[in-house]
């Protein structure tokens, strides 16, 4: 059974389609947000992407073998699930929140720049509830590269 590395950086032609929509995806819940929390996010995710032009794809494109072999044992219990890829995803959204935090968590735990790293723990506390509800569009992701 193919794994999700293989679909998501198998290859570079791959690698950089897998990227490209993760951007949009990121954009886009982002943009989803409202309210006092949601305008936060948008100051803090404007700022990180202020940083440096390219900034959020560099970052992307760094973790991607990083998210794939983290969302693999939920990927391949998808492939034998009744509720398929997405279903099954959706179902599982803390799970998959907790496995891509712990290695944006790790991440930001390194950097070396404060201003990444600070709007990092700012936004932290809020992190689990807007990954969980990106799983629905990360699972739409998931099955347009796999399937």
């Amino acid at each position: 059974m193919p794994t999700l590395s293989d679909a998501f950086v198998g290859d570079n032609a791959k690698k950089n389609a897998v990227v490209d929509d993760s951007c949009v995806l990121i954009d886009e819940e982002v943009a989803s947000r409202g309210g006092i929390s949601g305008l936060a996010l948008k100051a803090g995710y404007g700022l990180i992407k202020g940083i440096k032009p390219g900034f959020v794809r560099s970052v992307v494109s760094d973790l991607l073998s990083e998210f794939a072999a983290a969302l693999e044992p939920i990927y391949q219990e998808s492939r034998q699930s009744a509720k398929g890829i997405a279903g099954h995803f959706e179902a599982n959204g803390p799970r998959v929140a907790d496995a891509l935090l712990q290695i944006t968590d790790d991440k930001a735990a390194r950097s070396k720049n404060a201003m990444v790293k600070s709007t990092y723990e700012k936004l932290r506390s809020g992190a689990k509830k807007n990954v969980e509800a990106a799983v629905p569009r990360l699972a739409k992701l998931v099955e347009r590269h796999t399937l």
